[in-house]
C-alpha cells in the first residue's frame, strides 16, 4: 500500500528586514543641569566684565597717576602720584576741594527735589490710576511717553522751551499770565538749578509711577473692603494699607532714583553744553570737565574714585536699614 504523503503548505516569505539607521558615534551635547544657569549667565557677565569691571580698575589705576595732556599718549608711563589726586581732591581749603565740595552738595540738592518729586508724582499718579474708568489706557501711554523718549530728545526739547527770548516757559509766564515782568534766563544763574530739577523730574518720574503702578495691582482689594467696613477714609486707607504694602518696593525705587539722579550725566551735559553753570554744577558734570576740559585725568579718575565710594557706602547703608525695618515689620 502506497504511503501517502500530506504536502505541507508553504508560508509566505516574510519581507525582507529593513535595515536598521546606523546610531551616530558622536554623543548628543547635554548641559549638565547645574552647569545651565551658569551657561545662560556667561554672556551678561562677560559684557559687564568689558564694558564696566575693566574700565572702573584702569579708572582706579588712573587716579595714582600724574596723568596729565603730556603723558595721554602713554598713559602708562605717566608719573606715580601716590594718594595725592585724593589728597588735591579732598582739600577743602583748597581751590579743586573747595569747588568739588560745592558740587557735591548742589548734587544733594539736586538728587533730594528730583527724587522725592518723582517718588510722590510717581505714587499719585499710580493711585489715580487704579480705578476704572473711560481713558484710563490713554493716559497710562501718556504718562509713560518721558520714559520711553531718548534722553537727548527729551532734555533738548526742554533746552528750547527755556529759551530766554523764543522759550514756552518765558511765553506763558510773561506773554500769556503775565506773572513776571522781565524775561528771566533759566539756563544761566540761579534758575538754572530749577530748570535741571524740572528737566530731570519729567524723565525719571515715569519709572517710579510704572514701577509703583504694578506693585499696587498686587495688593488685594479684601484689604481696601475691611478697611472701609472699618470706617476708614481716603487718606486713611492710603496710609494704613497702600503704604505698607509697598514698603518694599518703594526701597528698590528709591534706590534705583537715587543711583541714577546722582549719577546723571546726560541731563545737564544735554542742557548746558561742557561747562554748567556754578549753581547747577552737579558732580558728574564737574568731574567731566576737570578731566576732559582741563585734561587732569589723574584727579577727575579720583574724583570719580571717591563718587564711587561714597554710593557704595549709602546704598549699603540704605539697604542695611531696610532689612532692620523689614524685619521688625515682621
Amino acid at each position: 500500500m502506497a504511503a501517502i504523503t500530506t504536502r505541507q503548505p508553504t508560508a509566505a516569505k516574510d519581507p525582507p528586514p529593513t535595515p536598521r539607521p546606523r546610531r551616530s558615534l558622536r554623543r548628543p551635547f547635554r548641559v549638565r543641569r547645574g552647569a545651565l544657569p551658569y551657561l545662560l549667565l556667561a554672556p551678561a557677565i562677560l559684557l559687564e566684565l568689558l564694558i564696566h569691571i575693566v574700565p572702573m580698575f584702569v579708572g582706579i589705576g588712573m587716579s595714582f597717576l600724574k596723568l596729565t595732556q603730556f603723558h595721554i599718549r602713554h598713559w602708562s608711563s605717566a608719573p606715580f602720584a601716590g594718594f595725592d589726586n585724593y589728597r588735591l581732591a579732598i582739600d577743602i581749603d583748597g581751590p579743586v576741594g573747595k569747588s568739588l565740595l560745592h558740587s557735591f552738595w548742589i548734587t544733594v540738592a539736586f538728587t533730594t527735589l528730583v527724587v522725592g518729586i518723582s517718588w510722590l508724582l510717581g505714587a499719585i499718579g499710580a493711585i489715580l490710576m487704579q480705578g476704572a474708568f473711560r481713558g484710563r489706557a490713554v493716559l497710562r501711554a501718556v504718562f509713560l511717553v518721558p520714559y520711553a523718549l531718548p534722553v537727548y530728545t527729551g532734555v533738548i526739547t526742554f533746552g528750547f522751551m527755556f529759551q530766554r527770548d523764543t522759550g514756552l516757559v518765558n511765553h506763558v509766564l510773561v506773554d500769556q499770565l503775565g506773572l513776571v515782568d522781565d524775561r528771566p534766563f533759566w539756563l544761566i544763574g540761579g534758575n538754572s538749578f530749577w530748570a535741571l530739577v524740572v528737566a530731570a523730574v519729567w524723565r525719571t518720574w515715569p519709572f517710579a509711577f510704572l514701577c509703583l503702578m504694578a506693585a499696587l495691582q498686587n495688593i488685594p482689594k479684601d484689604l481696601y473692603e475691611a478697611a472701609s467696613l472699618d470706617g476708614a477714609g481716603v487718606w486713611q486707607q492710603i496710609r494704613r494699607v497702600t503704604l505698607p504694602m509697598l514698603a518694599p518696593v518703594n526701597r528698590v525705587v528709591v534706590l534705583v532714583l537715587f543711583l541714577w539722579t546722582f549719577n546723571d550725566f546726560n541731563t545737564p551735559y544735554v542742557l548746558f553744553g561742557k561747562s554748567a553753570p556754578e549753581e547747577a554744577d552737579l558732580i558728574s558734570i564737574h568731574i567731566y570737565q576737570n578731566s576732559f576740559v582741563t585734561w587732569n585725568f589723574g584727579t577727575g579718575s579720583a574724583m570719580s574714585v571717591l563718587l564711587l565710594l561714597f554710593l557704595m557706602l549709602v546704598s549699603l547703608a540704605y539697604l542695611a536699614v531696610g532689612r532692620l525695618r523689614g524685619r521688625a515689620d515682621a
